[in-house]
C-alpha cells in the first residue's frame, strides 16, 4: 500500500513562509495521522538505503539490538517501517523511521515489511522528529546532530524547529554545539544518553575558548582504554581534558624524628612539592631519598596502572 501524498501548497508541508506556531503544529499533526494510517508491503531490505538525515548515534553495545532480531526472527516482524521513494535512483527506498527493524531484516535475510509514504525532504525529517518525539529516548546531542545535518542540507529554521518541536533558543543551542564540536568528536563521544544541554554546552564553550582543547579532547578519546568505556564516560574523559584543575592551597606537613622532635618540613601544591630538612640531617637525608626514589617511582606509576 502506498500512502497518498500530501497536499502541497508551494513548497511542501510547511511551504507558506508566513505561518504561526499553530499552524506549524496542525501541519505535524495532519503528517502524523497520515503516518499511522499507513498499510504495509515487503520489500527487499537490499534495496532501501537509510535516511538522508541520520539522527542516531551507535549503542554502546549491541544487546538491545539482538534481543530485537531474535523477537523478529521468532514472532515476525509486527510494526512496519516507513519509507519514501528515493527522490534520485529509480526502485529504491529511504528509510524515514524504522532503521533497527530495517537492519535486523537485513541481517535475517527476510523481507522487512514497510509504510510507502510520498515525503518530500522537508516532509521526511517532519516525520522523524514525530517518531523521535513519541519514543523521547534521542540523546541531547543526538538531537543537536540532527539539527545541524538538517541545516548542511538546506532545510528551512521554521523547519528543522517543527522536526524537533522545539523553540529559537534551544534550536540556536543545538547549533552552538554543534557547530563548535566536529561532528567526528561528537561521534568518538557517542550517545552520551546520561550527559544533557548544560554539559555539553560548557565542553563546546571550553573548545571555544581555548585554541588548544581541541587537541586534548582528541588525544583522550584516542586513548584504547577510554574508547572502550560506555559513552558517557567518554564524554566526561573528553570534558575532563578541557576543564582545567581545581586549585588546592598549599599544604604543610612537618618531618618529625621517631622521637617526636620537628627535623623539617615537607609543603605540597598541585604543581610541585619540597622538603627541607635541618642542617643536621640535611646531607644523610638527601643521599638517603636519592635511593629510595626509584623505588618510589615504581610504586607510584604500579598504583596509577601505568607501565
Amino acid at each position: 500500500m502506498v500512502a497518498q501524498p500530501l497536499a502541497r501548497v508551494g513548497a511542501g508541508v510547511i511551504g507558506a513562509t508566513q505561518r504561526s506556531l499553530t499552524e506549524l503544529r496542525e501541519e505535524r499533526d495532519r503528517l502524523k495521522a497520515l503516518v499511522d494510517a499507513g498499510g504495509g508491503v515487503d520489500i527487499d531490505p537490499k534495496l532501501i538505503d537509510p535516511s538522508p538525515f541520520p539522527d542516531r548515534l551507535p549503542d554502546d553495545d549491541d544487546l538491545e539490538f539482538a534481543a530485537l532480531k531474535t523477537l523478529i526472527s521468532e514472532e515476525g516482524q509486527k510494526v512496519p517501517i516507513q519509507v519514501r521513494r528515493h527522490p534520485s535512483h529509480e526502485g529504491r527506498y529511504q528509510v524515514v523511521y524504522g532503521h533497527r527493524r530495517w537492519r535486523a531484516a537485513s541481517d535475517l535475510g527476510i523481507k522487512v515489511k514497510a509504510t510507502v509514504l510520498a515525503l518530500s525532504d522537508v516532509e521526511l525529517v517532519v516525520a522523524q522528529g514525530i517518531e523521535n518525539a513519541a519514543r523521547q529516548d534521542l540523546s541531547w546531542v543526538e538531537r543537536a546532530l540532527f539539527a545541524k545535518r538538517m541545516d548542511d542540507a538546506g532545510i528551512r529554521s521554521r523547519d528543522v524547529r517543527a522536526a524537533l518541536s522545539v523553540d529559537d533558543p534551544e534550536l540556536a543551542r543545538f547549533r552552538a554545539v554543534s557547530r563548535a564540536l566536529p561532528v567526528e568528536i561528537i561521534e568518538a563521544i557517542g550517545r552520551a544518553p546520561k550527559v544533557g544541554r548544560p554539559r555539553w554546552t560548557a565542553l563546546a564553550d571550553a573548545i571555544g575558548n581555548d585554541t588548544s582543547a581541541l587537541d586534548r579532547v582528541r588525544k583522550a578519546l584516542s586513548d584504547d582504554k577510554v574508547s572502550a568505556l560506555p559513552s558517557d564516560e567518554r564524554f566526561k574523559a573528553a570534558l575532563a581534558a578541557v576543564t582545567p584543575p581545581v586549585a588546592r592551597p598549599r599544604r604543610e606537613m612537618k618531618l618529625r624524628s621517631p622521637a617526636g622532635r620537628v627535623v623539617g618540613k615537607a609543603m605540597f601544591s598541585n604543581d610541585d612539592v619540597r622538603l627541607s630538612v635541618a642542617s643536621g640531617h640535611g646531607q644523610a637525608f638527601s643521599d638517603f631519598l636519592e635511593g629510595e626514589l626509584p623505588g618510589l617511582m615504581e610504586r607510584f606509576f604500579a598504583r596509577e596502572g601505568e607501565a
